[in-house]
């Protein structure tokens, strides 16, 4: 059976793969730099590395265990699978074997690797032969048995942000013992904590560390990370102190082949290419064939499903059927638990995954990975190649480029990826949007004396913002002592949602059965689950017939047809209020309303339209905040009269990337929308939102910013050095002669040339 470089070899060979392989990279290996087990570790702990077969250290765990010792946080930021849990396995241990009262608290963005992590702690607390070392996790599924004995006995606690934030903290009178003795605090895959998310994050570790000092504790972090532009900043950020970042990786790598293929060109008119989707099924199959175990990601839930439905069609043996899975957000837990058994026991020939697989769930070896689409950063390409050749063995990675624009370009210039560093990762937790709500959860949890500070207000900042909460009756000053104590009887916790806007998922039920089948999250539901929507489960493909939305269910029959559904959308917003106007600018309320207006079937295969349906369903609204602008007319400039209106759009497009970098969040934090006015004028208006409901101070900040905002949106797109439109600055243009490009870089230059209106 043909291995890696075999398959490979016969890519290079056949003269319609070859001819489309625009890029091939051979990425060497180096050897492992070893260090001896430091002589200071409790001898229970070096005995059970000896007895499974740790006999030495790769250099960069080495060096997170001396940074520890001298008092030091650390952030270690080395590529996928060097290694990197023994870097917070290892001191922790170490504690909680020498001191009974010694504590270590988790955090994992999610519950399925928390879950994960856990088995690895307790195979290593099994092999040290210490019977007190109990390591729970706690999080929404833990049972209230297990939740007392947590809070009680465990003396190793993996969780989840949300789970610390409105479960641990809130109550930690009840966790006294735990906080007292807490020696370290882990916070794995710190690249996940950017942007929104990153900055409530960093709030709660703040809540966190005056929580442990309340209780008379002081921990240390040990934070790991994939390969970011600024580990440290983002490490001191998110942590609350400087971290010593550790980079250089002593874990050994084999050699791998990255390929990056971009489909033929099926009509040259119109710049389309043959589907990317049966492209990485065709690569897929190739190596599959060839023995080699394979991870496919795909950029989306329904490509995941599409993907497996292919792949298994291709098979005659039932038994090979099974061993190609699919891996996704909405399967439930006991199929996910399964396919990752299967991938770590060797079991199965191919996944599809999403971005799910990112992460660091231990899934053993693999050979070989196929990405099917950009997937949209550079560090996260790279994560994911991480996954193949975890033992060291060569492997390979074919990135298949779609038909858009931004593939296209990374097609054109491949150099964008193997030349150019990973992408920063942003956050802002002193923002007064995201940090006064985390005050008021710190001032439920103990009052604040007098002379205190949160975050970067400082003590005149803390005391002045606790003075308007003093002021809304949410807390009491004690003039005579100083302090502030919580006095309104909500829940300030429970009004904060890390992650934006929750509501609860939707359950998939089989009609005959009556077994829930998966989770569809609220966001996505009426796009999936409208009526006579097909929903693909694992190559298996499932009729919805009827949806109960105020019970969040969805009841489905197994259906043999060759379509899928794809839902139609439209976006509108309307403004409530202007709360602040200046010139052509404009920051107030704005409601939001996301429509699924329809559904097309889109034939297997073929992806032909054969079809359309009607949706009636509830709109998705939000109420938040945005900032605006209305674009000049096209007498500014009359030469690009012709691409003004598109103009506006690429103008758009370069006013939210460069906002995101104003604001130091992620482009998801904001949404973007072009509304006519009403009565309809000539030219629409460009909306920058929170998708945040309520809004999370970032429309408000940028309209403050709004005169760096436009003139950094104008200098990205006059400065780019392409001829008419990238990825880099309005996105790329199928039709070259329009001037968009030109009437963008106008359009902003018009706006920053404002003067006193801009």
């Amino acid at each position: 059976m043909a291995g890696v470089k075999d398959v490979v070899a016969q890519w290079r060979a056949n003269p319609k793969v070859a001819a489309n392989l625009v890029a091939v990279r051979e990425l060497p290996g180096q050897p492992a730099r070893w260090v001896d087990l430091p002589r200071t570790l409790h001898p229970q702990l070096a005995r059970a590395l000896w007895d499974r077969g740790v006999t030495r250290l790769f250099s960069h765990q080495a060096d997170a265990l001396a940074a520890l010792a001298e008092g030091e946080d650390v952030v270690v930021a080395t590529p996928t699978a060097s290694g990197k849990s023994l870097c917070y396995h290892l001191p922790v241990f170490d504690a909680l074997l020498a001191d009974p009262s010694a504590r270590a608290l988790y955090l994992f963005p999610t519950k399925a690797l928390a879950r994960d992590q856990l088995e690895s702690v307790r195979e290593l607390a099994t092999a040290t032969r210490a019977a007190d070392l109990g390591a729970v996790v706690y999080d929404g599924d833990t049972p209230p048995d297990h939740r007392r004995a947590a809070r009680t006995r465990a003396r190793l606690v993996a969780t989840n942000p949300d789970m610390l934030h409105a479960g641990i903290l809130p109550h930690h009178a009840l966790w006294a013992a735990f906080f007292a003795g807490l020696k370290y605090v882990v916070v794995d895959e710190l690249h996940v904590y950017r942007g929104l998310f990153g900055s409530h994050v960093a709030n709660v570790l703040r809540r966190l560390r005056r929580i442990a000092a309340f209780h008379g504790a002081s921990p240390q972090f040990v934070a790991t990370s994939a390969t970011i532009a600024n580990p440290g900043e983002l490490g001191e950020r998110v942590l609350g102190r400087a971290p010593r970042v550790l980079t250089e990786s002593g874990a050994p790598t084999g050699p791998k082949t990255f390929l990056v293929y971009n489909p033929p060109v099926v009509d040259s008119a119109l710049g389309l290419r043959a589907s990317y989707i049966k492209s990485a099924k065709r690569l897929a199959r190739d190596l599959i064939d060839g023995g080699v175990g394979t991870l496919v990601f795909a950029r989306s839930r329904r490509a995941v499903e599409i993907l497996v439905r292919y792949l298994r069609d291709d098979v005659d043996e039932p038994e090979d059927e099974a061993r190609i899975r699919g891996y996704r957000g909405g399967y439930l837990p006991d199929r996910r638990r399964e396919v990752e058994k299967l991938l770590r026991d060797g079991k199965t020939n191919c996944v599809v995954a999403t971005s799910a697989l990112e992460l660091g769930i231990d899934i053993g070896g693999l050979d070989a990975v196929v990405m099917a689409g950009w997937p949209g950063s550079r560090a996260a390409a790279w994560q994911r190649a991480g996954r193949a050749g975890r033992r060291g063995q060569p492997s390979t990675v074919v990135l298949v480029t779609s038909s858009e624009p931004l593939d296209q370009y990374v097609a054109g210039n491949p150099e964008f990826l193997f030349g150019e560093p990973p992408e920063h990762a942003l956050v802002d937790p002193d923002h007064l949007g995201v940090l006064v709500p985390h005050l008021k959860c710190a001032a439920f949890e103990l009052p604040f004396a007098s002379g205190e500070r949160f975050g970067r207000l400082g003590e005149d900042g803390t005391r002045e913002a606790l003075g308007v909460l003093a002021r809304r009756g949410l807390v009491h000053e004690d003039v005579a002592g100083g302090t502030y104590h919580w006095i309104a009887d909500v829940y300030p916790a429970h009004g904060v949602s890390l992650r934006g806007g929750a509501e609860e998922n939707f359950t998939v039920i089989d009609e005959g059965s009556g077994k829930v089948l998966a989770e569809v999250d609220y966001r996505d539901a009426p796009m999936q689950l409208h009526v006579n929507a097909i929903y693909p489960l694992e190559a298996r493909l499932y009729e919805v017939l009827r949806l109960d939305w105020g019970a969040r269910k969805a009841y489905v029959r197994a259906c043999e047809v060759d379509y899928t559904t794809d839902a139609m959308t439209h976006t509108r917003v309307s403004l409530l209020e202007a709360l602040r106007s200046e010139g052509n600018a404009g920051f107030g309320d704005v409601h939001v309303v996301e429509r699924v207006v329809g559904f097309k079937k889109i034939k297997l295969y073929t992806s032909e339209n054969v079809g359309y349906g009607e949706v009636t369903l509830p709109d998705y609204e939000i109420h938040t905040r945005a900032v605006w602008f209305d674009p000049p007319s096209s007498e500014v400039a009359p030469r690009h009269a012709g691409a003004w209106r598109d103009g506006i759009g690429r103008a758009a497009r370069a006013l939210h990337h460069v906002a995101a970098l104003v604001v130091l969040t992620e482009t998801r934090d904001l949404g973007r929308a072009l509304v006519d006015p009403d009565p309809p004028a000539t030219l629409p208006r460009i909306y920058l939102y929170d998708q945040t409901p309520g809004g999370a101070g970032l429309a408000e900040r940028l309209f403050e910013e709004r005169a760096r905002l436009v003139e950094r949106a104008a200098r990205l797109v006059v400065g780019c050095q392409c001829a008419y439109g990238c990825p880099s600055c309005v996105g790329a243009l199928e039709d070259k002669s329009t001037g968009a490009k030109a009437a963008a870089g106008a359009i902003l230059g018009a706006m920053g040339a404002g003067g006193e209106a801009w």
